[in-house]
């Protein structure tokens, strides 16, 4: 069973890494941490992401609570670095440290030296967001300290399963992922409290006003990293078919996407790279007709939300939970196929048929953006988090 190969990995690991890590704990004791902190926020890094913006987000909502941030993953671009400047916030970047397998046992001193630091705090309460050292860290904390996990993606699920005696919260971002954790849960035969630990919060936004667009040609977007799992070639691929027909559509990519396709092929596409001003980023959301993706798998990315907050329908393949929030014919249109040649097809014969259809384009639109007025509120997610983490209501956005 997954659950227990985790747990016994994880004994040996504690076995083995134990002389750093009491050293780091002694260190805690010799040199305290000189601030004091209700919060401790465990993130990766401070690179541009869907993930890393929920994570700016709920870091708004309990900045009262003069919340300490931990980085520990080495950043790719660092462009969100500036977002987490807020009064009340304190950083500590940790990557220099602790990010290098050649010197790893700095990594397990750290783990003694924050427990102590944290165990110190009255009433601490500690997060991880998408952060591999988040789960490091808290085998190590007193188990008065609460801790509270949010998850987007199911990547690390047969990992953080090993953890879950020690978190008491695991927040979703989409309820597909949260029943896929109730899943597995059934095939470990878990017991039922590990299941009341479950909760499902709907990442925020704002909500726009709406704008209509009166463009020439199809603006179709994409919008992400060149990640793998993004498959931005797919999204080439339908762009190259589209402009052989001769069709009046136009396809922009705005990310870190050249890492995996060359513009340079692409000469009837529009390449922005990443985008880091906010008022680029929204003329670049007022100026789409239409988003495209192509992932292999997602949670619920950011830039579905902002499109859908704008009355702009997607077209996204059916993975992960996608289809929770976008709905065939209802408000966008969702590519079942799996095959890479039969997606170009299938998202090929989309963008034709919101070229050729612009009246199904905007009544696509205009679901979309009530579904985001209903689901997507900051006040509604600041709530919602302060509540499960048993914080006083104050107004945080």
């Amino acid at each position: 069973m997954i659950y227990k190969e985790a747990k016994r990995k994880l004994l040996l690991e504690r076995i083995g890494m134990f002389p750093f890590v009491l050293l780091g704990r002694i260190c805690g004791y010799i040199f305290p941490l000189k601030t004091k902190h209700r919060i401790f926020l465990f993130f990766p890094n401070t690179d541009i992401g869907g993930s890393p913006m929920v994570n700016i987000d709920l870091t708004r909502c309990v900045k009262d609570q003069q919340p300490l941030i931990i980085f520990s993953k080495k950043p790719q671009n660092g462009l969100f670095k500036d977002r987490y400047v807020m009064e009340g916030v304190r950083t500590l970047d940790l990557h220099r440290l602790i990010d290098y397998k050649l010197i790893h046992f700095v990594n397990f001193f750290y783990r003694g030296l924050l427990a102590t630091w944290i165990n110190k705090q009255k009433g601490a309460i500690v997060i991880g967001g998408e952060s591999l050292f988040f789960y490091k860290v808290i085998p190590h904390l007193s188990k008065e300290i609460r801790c509270a996990e949010i998850c987007h993606l199911a990547t690390w699920l047969p990992y953080s399963i090993g953890f879950i005696d020690r978190i008491d919260a695991r927040i979703f971002s989409t309820e597909a992922l949260k029943q896929q954790v109730a899943q597995q849960y059934s095939d470990n035969k878990l017991a039922e409290h590990y299941y009341k630990k479950l909760y499902f919060i709907d990442n925020a936004i704002d909500i726009p006003q709406y704008t209509p667009t009166d463009n020439n040609n199809l603006e179709v977007y994409f919008i992400g990293r060149g990640a793998p799992q993004k498959r931005v070639h797919l999204v080439a691929a339908i762009a190259e078919k589209i402009n052989s027909k001769q069709l009046p559509v136009k396809f922009n990519l705005v990310g870190d996407v050249r890492n995996v396709i060359d513009p340079s092929n692409y000469p009837y596409c529009k390449f922005y790279g990443n985008v880091k001003d906010d008022a680029l980023m929204e003329k670049i959301y007022e100026h789409a007709d239409v988003l495209i993706l192509t992932s292999a798998y997602e949670g619920l990315p950011i830039v579905v939300m902002e499109m859908m907050a704008r009355g702009k329908p997607v077209i996204s393949t059916a993975v992960n939970g996608i289809p929770n929030y976008i709905h065939h014919l209802e408000n966008g249109l969702l590519i079942q196929s799996t095959d890479e040649q039969e997606i170009i097809a299938e998202g090929c014969k989309y963008v034709e048929e919101l070229l050729n259809n612009k009246p199904m384009r905007i009544a696509l639109g205009e679901r979309s953006r009530a579904i985001a007025i209903e689901r997507f509120s900051r006040v509604e997610f600041c709530r919602s988090y302060r509540q499960l983490l048993q914080l006083p209501m104050e107004p945080a956005f």
